[in-house]
């Protein structure tokens, strides 16, 4: 019997085993912590979902009436920690065992035709048909090297908690994203003087309009993709403004929310016109404790809050087998299958615009359909060699989520396609 590997038990990690497991398949998952749910574990105490309760939770498991719109971090862990008690979990995944590597098995076919060879920080080595990438990409923390510049206290977005992080009064936060703004807000709301470098625009977006969660507004369902862009815009600067409103914040260069990056916060705005936040532009150097910025002034700074991004590390993955752009893994199939690789699965490397925990599932799921059709193969299928010749190869993490459906449509369709000439093929050769 074919046995598939897991690797890590975050949200991903955990919905993969979930759906593994109730199509019948015979799994091994390890974590090297020692509990489910990943980063929402350790991410900061302000974070709150910018995402509904009733549009983010898994898959026939919703998240608890009684939690507000959007809940808080502490809240989407227990309720993290309570799907993983519902499925059975905490007995099915082996806790403090990391995964230190993943090598294909020899073999003369394509790199892991004849699957993986796992290899664990107890130093057990074991065989897997196919192994489930479910590590996370927001914890390998990406700091400027012009940071090495700066005498004062500084603290990553991945490694801030609450203000006991900050010393003294003077907060410079690098990185206008979601973590970026709440980071400032969180500063600005217990009385820091706090600056923001945003170094292009953005489009804000309210989480609601009209006092409903902005993903649940039904009227919007009846426009399509590009209408409702239009009216997302438009309802934003109605209620909100734009970026001339708001001091020293630079106006989006792209036309269009799909083109271009959108932040959901609105407390950022209010922040500025409250004279707690300002705003500021690139750096151009450090000296010590003053920032310089490339529009010639500069600012004396205790702390600085690096919001700069992570690095989508793979530590158990040898480099030379990932081909990647912009430094992220080239992929095929919306996300799941990297390049040159047979039977390695990511699940939650791509992050499509919206609700989170319902897209490891669909990922899954279409995953399970390439187990299928190696199995009924014999043993292997050339699935990702398949796909390579017919797709785009896909650097993206973060993707407008119509794009990412399109994607998986395709991807359907062309295993639809693949499935019915091996039928042929067989038919024939009976």
């Amino acid at each position: 019997m074919t046995v598939y590997c897991v690797i890590g038990a975050g949200a991903a990690g955990m919905s993969a085993l979930v759906q593994l497991t109730q199509a019948g398949y015979d799994v091994d998952c390890f974590e090297k912590s020692d509990r489910v749910g990943g980063h929402w574990n350790t991410d900061y105490d302000a974070l709150h979902l910018i995402t509904s309760r009733d549009m983010t939770g898994f898959e026939g498991f919703p998240m608890p009436t009684d939690y507000p719109y959007f809940p808080r971090r502490d809240q989407v862990r227990d309720y993290l920690g309570s799907y993983a008690r519902e499925h059975g979990l905490y007995e099915k995944v082996r806790f403090g065992v990391e995964v230190v590597a993943v090598s294909p098995r020899p073999s003369a076919g394509p790199l892991g035709s004849a699957g993986w060879t796992v290899t664990l920080s107890t130093g057990e080595r074991r065989d897997y048909d196919g192994v489930f990438v479910a590590n996370g990409h927001l914890w390998d923390q990406k700091v400027p090297a012009i940071g090495a510049d700066f005498t004062g206290t500084q603290v990553h977005s991945g490694s801030y908690r609450n203000p006991s992080d900050i010393a003294g009064r003077r907060v410079l936060v690098v990185g206008a994203g979601n973590s970026g703004c709440d980071l400032a807000v969180d500063a600005a709301q217990h009385r820091f003087e706090v600056d923001i470098v945003m170094r292009e625009g953005m489009f804000f977006q309210p989480k609601s309009y009209f006092g409903v969660p902005r993903q649940e507004i039904a009227w919007l369902a009846g426009f399509s993709p590009e209408e409702q862009d239009f009216l997302a815009r438009m309802l934003a600067k109605v209620s909100i403004g734009e970026a001339k409103d708001y001091a020293g914040m630079p106006a989006p260069k792209a036309a269009t929310l799909a083109e271009g990056k959108a932040v959901v916060n609105d407390l950022l705005l209010y922040w500025v016109q409250h004279g707690r936040v300002h705003i500021r532009p690139a750096i151009d150097r450090i000296d010590g404790t003053t920032v310089h910025f490339s529009d010639g002034t500069s600012g004396e700074y205790d702390t600085i809050l690096w919001a700069t991004g992570f690095h989508v590390s793979l530590p158990f993955l040898d480099e030379t087998l990932l081909e990647r752009r912009a430094a992220v893994p080239l992929r095929y199939g919306g996300g799941i299958v990297p390049k040159g690789l047979e039977k390695l699965y990511f699940i939650g490397l791509t992050a499509p615009r919206g609700p989170q925990l319902p897209i490891y599932g669909v990922q899954t799921k279409l995953a399970i359909r390439m187990l299928d059709l190696h199995e009924r193969a014999g043993g292997f299928a050339p699935l990702a060699a398949y796909l390579g010749e017919l797709q785009d190869a896909d650097d993206r993490v973060d993707i407008v989520r119509l794009t990412w459906l399109e994607q998986l449509a395709d991807t359907e369709r062309l295993l639809d396609a693949f499935a019915l000439s091996r039928a042929g093929a067989l038919s024939t050769a009976g």
